[in-house]
């Protein structure tokens, strides 16, 4: 009689460490991101809004990304429409007929409104995920990602949507030291 009250709480206590179990926006994740981490090439048009503070700009450009190397194509506000960024690990420039233009940057790390869809898929394919869920009646996947050794509210965090049918970002936003900076809508994407 002794073993088997033994054997009891020790067979409860091993049922108690077993793994735990993955949600399904947690798999959609995981999912999602060898997917993104696959992609050759993506296209999409954005709508961005970047935050500097004091004053607040809207941009919408056409967005091709092949490899390593993005292409950004400015179409509004129409005095900036036709201007072309060529963005490549890291380093970029705006230009239209050679002359090349200064956003500003949002962040000590250089972020700047053109470097916002590179800095979202950065985050899908290898960003810190702090947090997943399923949004707007399970139709979208919501993704928080951040620096793994910052608390809440401090540093680069990113939150993206993705539509859960067709695994297609939807919307992102930047936010810096707890102040959002970036907020951008993702419409046409398309990816290969």
């Amino acid at each position: 009689m002794r073993k088997l009250l033994l054997c009891v709480p020790m067979i409860l206590l091993l049922a108690g460490c077993s793994p735990a179990k993955v949600s399904q926006a947690e798999e959609l994740a995981l999912g999602l991101r060898g997917e993104y981490l696959e992609m050759a090439a993506c296209s999409a048009h954005l709508a961005v809004t970047a935050d500097y503070g004091q004053r607040v700009y809207d941009y919408e450009m056409d967005a091709a990304l092949e490899g390593e190397e993005l292409t950004l194509t400015l179409t509004a506000p129409e005095t900036v429409a036709g201007m072309t960024a060529h963005l490549s690990q890291g380093e970029g420039q705006l230009e239209y007929d050679g002359v090349w233009v200064e956003t500003g940057t949002l962040d000590e790390d250089g972020l700047t409104p053109l470097g916002a869809f590179p800095a979202m898929l950065e985050a899908i394919r290898g960003g810190y995920i702090t947090a997943c869920s399923l949004e707007e009646e399970e139709t979208l996947l919501r993704l928080d990602c951040g620096d793994p050794t910052a608390s809440p509210g401090k540093g680069r965090e990113v939150t993206l949507w993705l539509d859960v049918s067709t695994r297609n970002l939807v919307r992102g936003e930047i936010r810096v030291d707890g102040y959002r900076v970036i907020v951008c809508e993702c419409t046409n994407f398309v990816k290969s």
